[in-house]
């Protein structure tokens, strides 16, 4: 345990290491008192600020405080992590620069500062400086030298260019990674500053990481924006952009000009009059005319404006706008899975069968055969499929494609065989979106796998919204299992026993946790604080809110307490998301179908 705690705690240091620590503005507070209250009001906001907003995937925030419109010692602040980053890790990050600001610059009572790392970025000043780009302090990282200088240096050449163009066109984080994968970036502009700063900011940080030279690893901090590469992956795949649709040669992004407008009516008119018989034209009447006039400018109008929409939708959406999903032939399916053949199916669903299947390139993936037998069924399919295949997480088993031929409808998925847990960290989660496409008459779910919507915490059964936190409510539900030897959705059909999380919240509230435990264990075999204790980290991980539940890492330490560590009691009543509507803060009442079956997801494609 201490050796993997001395890990985490390097994690955690490499994440959050400093790159410029002594920047402070050097100016005094003119009143201290003013300013270190404003201070320290700003500093509490912000952090609750950067917390809500890293909850829901937003890692930036900005706070302020002063005591009077006139005030002559203001404090403005921002904050902002890497996109890549939990919220765990993005608070910790935040909390080591803002210790550094607050011993070197705070503490002296100036009026500025700033502490850049490569996790976050934390400023503050006695002014509004959120739009603005102040001096730059870049500084390179120089790890070694590469073996192939002259094309690294080329590669990375062209990566960060297409980045600087990339990046203020839609504003967040982009990751990339040149053709041949040898070459791997990310740039970031602060939200607050404009396309036109961020730009600005990331043609200097560009111009100043050149004097890396052939160093393998680079980083620049501005006060706007950030650029960083390196020769090794340092994101996810999954987060990877493709950057061609951002390219200035890209005519669909390109915004139409008056030139662009003059040209089309030009050529758009001359077809028009060439289609019209000229003698028509010269024998007609000034009505005749002015007639012709209107029906041609209106045409012209007509075409232009469709491509213009065309043009914006383009220029709007980007990057992230939805990608078709790969199609596979049911013929190769077909014979992948060996014609769907018992031999080779490997689980049952609540959507249908899945089967392991072998492609022509020897690619090992999982084949599920939807059961959707409804007029609508194909439609549906066919917009879920697209949404959910756009859809990248780390929990998330990835969908490669799907097939339809008549009414069989496929799904392709990565293949997870059953020693996954074991190999990898996170666990997986499938099925997820697929509940949108059950029909409506259909309310219950039956699988042979642990994982509808018992396992899922409501925020994500509802709106979809994906955190850490779903793992953390996900656990609680495991944890409850093992301790009863029930599964979360056993109930007895004269009701004389409720469901495992609501039997199990009952006997938390009434201290009565050793009934929850499986009559098939010996009581001498255990002991009955241990019991009490794993019953209330379960509970604590299963309540409503995400902010009320643990992270991992407190749970681990709580687990691997003596017994005698101080648990927070669960002071709110969970989610029974599985029951007829979905409770949500013990009290406000969201409409759901009518069972566990409409989940947003199921934990795995087989048990």
């Amino acid at each position: 345990m201490r050796k993997m705690r001395w890990r985490v705690g390097l994690m955690l240091l490499a994440v959050c290491q400093v790159v410029n620590s002594d920047e402070c503005s050097g100016e005094i507070a003119a009143d201290v008192s003013i300013f270190q209250h404003n201070a320290n009001a700003t500093w509490l906001q912000l952090r609750a600020n950067l917390s809500e907003a890293a909850e829901v995937g937003k890692m930036f925030a900005t706070a302020q405080a002063m005591t009077s419109a006139d005030d002559e010692d203001p404090v403005y602040a921002m904050a902002q992590c890497r996109n890549y980053m939990s919220q765990a890790d993005c608070l910790t990050c935040y909390d080591k620069a803002f210790s550094l600001i607050k011993s070197n610059c705070v503490a002296d009572n100036q009026t500025g500062g700033r502490v850049s790392s490569e996790g976050c970025f934390l400023r503050y000043e006695d002014y509004d400086f959120y739009e603005r780009i102040s001096d730059s302090w870049p500084k390179c990282e120089n790890v070694s030298s590469s073996d192939q200088a002259g094309v690294f240096r080329d590669e990375r050449r062209r990566l960060l260019d297409d980045l600087q163009v990339a990046t203020p066109r839609m504003k967040g984080t982009y990751f990339a990674a040149s053709k041949r994968n040898t070459v791997y970036a990310l740039a970031q502009c602060v939200l607050s500053v404009t396309e036109d700063s961020c730009r600005s900011c990331l043609q200097e940080a560009k111009v100043n990481l050149q004097t890396c030279s052939d160093a393998r690893n680079g980083s620049v901090s501005e006060d706007s924006c950030f650029m960083r590469y390196s020769d090794q992956p340092f994101f996810p795949d999954d987060y990877k952009t493709d950057l061609d649709l951002l390219r200035p040669g890209n005519y669909s992004l390109r915004p139409l000009s008056v030139h662009v407008l003059k040209n089309v009516m030009e050529s758009e008119l001359k077809k028009l009059v060439e289609r019209i018989d000229e003698k028509a034209v010269i024998g007609g009447t000034v009505g005749g005319s002015l007639l012709f006039v209107i029906v041609a400018i209106t045409f012209v109008w007509f075409k232009f404006s469709r491509h213009l929409k065309n043009a914006l939708i383009a220029n709007i959406l980007g990057a992230t706008q939805l990608q078709l999903p790969n199609r596979y032939s049911y013929t190769d399916l077909k014979e992948a899975t060996n014609n769907f053949s018992n031999q080779n199916k490997i689980g049952q669903g609540a959507f249908g069968a899945v089967y392991k299947a072998t492609l022509k390139n020897e690619t090992v993936v999982a084949v599920k055969k939807l059961d959707m037998k409804y007029s609508r069924a194909k439609a549906d399919f066919e917009s879920e499929v697209r949404l959910i295949s756009n859809v990248h997480h780390r929990n998330l088993v990835r969908l490669l494609g799907c097939c339809t031929k008549g009414s069989d409808l496929l799904l392709v998925y990565e293949f997870m065989d059953n020693k996954s847990l074991d190999i990898f960290l996170y666990a997986k989660i499938a099925d997820f979106g697929l509940a949108r496409l059950l029909p409506e008459n259909q309310t219950h779910a039956s699988t042979n796998f642990a994982g509808t919507l018992e396992y899922t915490a409501p925020e994500y059964a509802i709106g979809g919204h994906l955190s850490e936190k779903v793992d953390i409510y996900g656990f609680g539900i495991v944890m409850l299992e093992i301790i009863s030897g029930r599964k979360s959705t056993d109930v007895t059909p004269d009701s004389t026993l409720d469901y495992l999380l609501k039997e199990a919240w009952k006997l938390y509230e009434r201290d009565m946790h050793q009934n929850l435990v499986d009559v098939a264990l010996n009581s001498n075999e255990y002991q009955v604080e241990e019991v009490k204790k794993m019953v209330e980290i379960a509970m604590l991980c299963v309540q409503s809110t995400p902010s009320s539940r643990p992270t991992m890492s407190q749970v681990i330490f709580m687990l691997s307490g003596d017994g005698s560590v101080g648990l927070r009691r669960a002071v709110r009543t969970p989610s029974f998301s599985y029951e007829i509507g979905v409770q949500i803060d013990s009290g406000n009442l969201l409409s759901t179908q009518e069972s566990a079956s409409q989940s947003d997801a199921t934990t795995s494609l087989t048990e």
